[in-house]
């Protein structure tokens, strides 16, 4: 491929996109997802191995299902394979798994997934850690000693240096045929991708290539300066490198305020460039080879220097994409959004809500992000929230609807906004609702709206992850910028108590592993910055509300739920 793949050099590309990546996995079901360059029907396989994953055995698990078009040339999908008898998956053995893409009416023959993953002008790639080409994984151990966990966070493609996650292929490919000893799940636990701090290239790569796929370019309501009026304009009218002004003034976005223009401008848009993103960051398929020069960008010096020094870091990011996709074929991934996989600060505290929820295009931007968050991540969280008739099912569908109509839908977008659990806004002042939970308030989200928050577990261990961005209350008395809390009382009920109050801790031996996003106890020099922004009202700078220590009331209310309830207690806490 030389350049960005546009209708023409689609063909070059592969029928698969980007994955498989290996998602939920049960002893009762194993979910896939992929992304696809055309509708298929895909069939899932979970196979049976003998010698330690060295040969393939009989099928133990199967399912199917048709992909979502998201555009003319993007088809997603995440699909669970189950049993139709009794059949379990066991700890400490090797399974594989192998999907076949058929086009509905047979006029195509249907593909493997190697097939698939094969064009005459990219070169092969290994899926598998074994000469049977299947990509494999293993169940949680039922030891505790032998339980092996992989938790990372944050990932910036034009981050200086090499992408860590690629470590995760090496670490694989040393204990392949070891069950015991090789990864058994992987959490990542906020800020997959970044909605602010884009590099311009990336932008540049991201704005082509979510066009491309699409097939149509979505249009954003930004206000009239001298009318004061809406009207609407292509994301592509807001080039790469120039969208700061935008993205403060008119979307609201917090992480350029104090002189940290150059955080967003590049932010994010619309809903292709937040899905090519995801794209990006987890397949080298659809990265450029052929990049322009900084000099044939722009005439400014400085911009054209740090455009040439992005594009290094970026090409260094994809070398190691390879490995990543690999990793992520061959171990069950389970993730959770913080703040960048919307934008920094995302609903940090009242006064964020009111500033970008209260504006048309902020307000946009939030829901490609969450519908986005839905696709790449939420549904293979959780697929059976995505069947269909129910909330993800109908969020899917609506997906399909409004980008078939090409964005003009307006029915098909606001149901897009009522699953992912956007709030109302109010007609006369177009901010958003908030609604009382106790003595504090929350968006006012749609009860039928989706949940983030999910849990997972094995015979010897079990994992709840939180929710801590979507579901803050916000204290009445206060000021708008002070600090939340993380969970409002119904939150903490229903995604702490309850789960935790569903298992009998004296049943097994049990560690119960907490997934906490922004982190639960600080460094205490943080801690005293957090206190001086907040004393003087710069509290976006240092995302002061986000960790759970700042607000002592809600951090021993945790910290006693969780040891009344359990006796081994291990947090996966956050990046601040």
């Amino acid at each position: 491929m030389s350049d960005l793949p546009n209708r023409a050099s689609l063909t070059e590309l592969p029928l698969i996109l980007a994955g498989p990546i290996l998602r939920r996995t049960t002893p009762q079901s194993v979910t896939v997802w992929v992304a696809l360059q055309a509708a298929c029907r895909v069939e899932l396989r979970v196979l049976a191995t003998a010698d330690n994953g060295n040969q393939i055995g009989e099928s133990l698990l199967l399912g199917s299902r048709e992909t979502i078009a998201l555009g003319t040339h993007l088809h997603i999908i995440a699909v669970t394979a189950t049993s139709e008898g009794s059949v379990e998956l066991a700890t400490d053995r090797v399974y594989a798994y192998d999907l076949t893409f058929s086009d509905g009416d047979g006029q195509i023959p249907d593909r493997s997934l190697q097939q698939a993953m094969s064009a005459p002008n990219i070169p092969h790639e290994r899926i598998s850690y074994f000469a049977h080409g299947y990509p494999t994984f293993v169940l949680p151990s039922s030891q505790l000693c032998d339980l092996r966990i992989v938790h990372g966070s944050c990932r910036k493609p034009h981050g200086e240096g090499f992408d860590a996650l690629s470590i995760l292929d090496s670490l694989l490919a040393e204990s392949a045929d070891l069950p015991s000893q090789r990864p058994q799940q992987l959490f990542l636990t906020g800020d997959q991708i970044y909605g602010d701090d884009v590099a311009d290239p990336l932008l540049w790569a991201a704005s082509h290539l979510g066009e491309t796929l699409l097939g149509w370019t979505e249009r954003l309501p930004v206000r009239n300066g001298r009318l004061r009026q809406i009207e609407y304009r292509l994301a592509t009218e807001f080039a790469p490198g120039l969208r700061a002004e935008i993205a403060t003034r008119q979307a609201g976005f917090t992480a350029g305020l104090r002189d940290r223009r150059k955080k967003v401008t590049s932010h994010l848009f619309s809903l292709g460039e937040y899905l090519a993103v995801y794209l990006l960051a987890c397949s080298p398929a659809c990265w450029p080879q052929l990049w322009p020069s900084g000099r044939a960008v722009t005439k400014d010096r400085q911009v054209a220097k740090q455009w040439n020094r992005d594009i290094a870091h970026l090409q260094k990011f994809v070398e190691g994409l390879g490995r990543v996709r690999r990793a992520l074929a061959n171990i069950p991934m389970y993730t959770i959004f913080d703040d960048h996989d919307v934008s920094d600060d995302w609903n940090l505290n009242q006064a964020w809500c009111l500033r970008v929820l209260g504006k048309p295009l902020g307000k946009q931007v939030v829901q490609n992000a969450l519908l986005a968050y839905a696709i790449f991540q939420g549904w293979g969280n959780t697929p059976d929230r995505f069947e269909a008739g129910t909330s993800g099912g109908k969020l899917l569908a609506a997906a399909q609807k409004w980008s078939l109509s090409r964005g003009t839908d307006l029915a098909a977008q606001l149901e897009i906004a009522r699953w992912v659990g956007m709030p109302q806004s109010d007609s006369r002042t177009g901010l958003p609702k908030f609604t009382l939970d106790g003595e504090v308030a929350i968006l006012d989200r749609d009860p039928e709206a989706l949940v983030w928050h999910y849990t997972i577990g094995s015979s010897c261990h079990e994992v709840v992850v939180l929710d801590t961005r979507t579901w803050r209350g916000y204290h009445l008395d206060r000021s708008p910028i002070d600090p939340p809390m993380l969970l409002s009382p119904t939150a903490f009920e229903r995604q702490l108590i309850a789960p935790l109050q569903a298992k009998s801790p004296t049943a097994t031996p049990v560690a119960t592993f907490i997934v906490a996003p922004t982190n639960l106890f600080g460094l205490k020099i943080i801690d005293l910055i957090h206190q001086w922004s907040l004393e003087r009202n710069r509290v976006f700078a240092t995302d002061v509300g986000d960790a759970w220590n700042i607000h002592t009331p809600a951090l021993a209310q945790l910290i006693t739920t969780l040891f009344a309830h359990r006796d081994t207690v291990v947090v996966l806490s956050g990046d601040i």
